[in-house]
């Protein structure tokens, strides 16, 4: 059993784990037990006392009884708790008269490591969305570190909302840490010309460098019409991006001979070229063109095959 999260110290539980064990002692008796001194002891007894995980029997001598474990430990968690949101509280409060007494809605980060530890507050404070747009070149690169606070951000139900730059697809064990990503929950889609890099949390807070390519500065900005402007245009290029997977719920199917399809429009063959070879009409593959990028959710005959690519769907011509 490891109590220290919870404030107790690794003798402090040595001490109660003790009492545990030999119910009703006395200081004397748990002295020998210990092999303590009598003061140091009066000082751990008195610490548990307060921290509620045991109590003196009335009396002469008085005689020392640890509290259950399930109880005990379940009263240090709700202590802890109400220490965190006493905590949170007061930070609300303190942003509140910062802004009140005009402190500043946006501060600026120097320094890639200072980024990138703002960049990870960030998740680690949202509670109900982490917008992100996503480019090259990065402050840190991508790595299992990242992935993982990610997924426990999901996990305890943080939404994430992430457009790619198609640039960032490049790498073959990027497209592997994307599918783990989606797989866990994240909201993907990609598209070309991604205008910055920017993260937002709960729409409250926000992370955007400030002068590009340069990764060394970036500002953190909170509440203001400047975040509401980048809120709004997160949103506009959302809706303008491709889903970086296809949503497999529709039900359609890739067969064989959209698969060769394709690939033919991989090789930059046009549909006329496409009509002779396949012997069917212009008319026919255009139609086919169209029904193959519906089904892979792509605008653009370009993102349908970025999505084959990915999706490993590029049949030979």
């Amino acid at each position: 059993m490891t109590l220290d999260s919870l404030g107790v110290n690794t003798t402090e539980q040595r001490v109660y784990e003790v009492l545990l064990r030999h119910p009703d002692v006395t200081l004397a008796q748990l002295t020998e037990l210990t092999r303590m001194t009598a003061e140091r002891l009066r000082s751990l007894v008195n610490s548990l006392a307060d921290k509620g995980m045991l109590s003196r029997t009335p009396g002469r001598p008085t005689r020392l009884v640890a509290a259950p474990p399930d109880i005990a430990v379940e009263i240090l968690a709700l202590r802890r708790r109400e220490e965190i949101e006493r905590a949170r509280l007061a930070g609300a409060a303190l942003g509140a008269r910062f802004r009140t007494e005009g402190g500043p809605v946006l501060q600026v980060v120097r320094g890639r490591e200072a980024i990138a530890h703002r960049f990870r507050q960030l998740q680690q404070v949202a509670k109900q969305e982490v917008l992100i747009l996503d480019k090259p070149p990065y402050v840190v690169e991508p790595d299992e570190a990242q992935d993982k606070l990610q997924r426990d951000s999901q996990a305890r139900g943080v939404r994430y909302r992430t457009i790619y730059d198609h640039s960032t697809l490049d790498q073959p064990e990027r497209l592997d840490s994307l599918r783990r990503l989606t797989a866990c929950g994240e909201q993907a889609r990609a598209m070309t010309g991604v205008p910055t890099k920017l993260v937002i949390a709960d729409r409250r807070l926000g992370l955007v460098p400030y002068e590009l390519p340069s990764d060394h500065q970036a500002v953190l900005l909170r509440p203001s019409a400047v975040l509401t402007g980048l809120v709004t245009l997160f949103d506009q290029l959302w809706d303008r991006a491709s889903p970086l997977w296809p949503d497999s719920s529709t039900g359609a199917q890739i067969g064989a001979d959209d698969q060769q399809l394709l690939a033919l429009l991989a090789a930059g063959l046009t549909d006329q070229a496409i009509a002779r070879k396949l012997g069917v009409a212009q008319r026919t593959v255009e139609r086919r063109v169209r029904r193959v990028m519906d089904s892979l959710g792509a605008r653009t005959r370009f993102q349908a095959g970025l999505q084959a690519a990915i999706r490993g769907l590029l049949g030979p011509p």
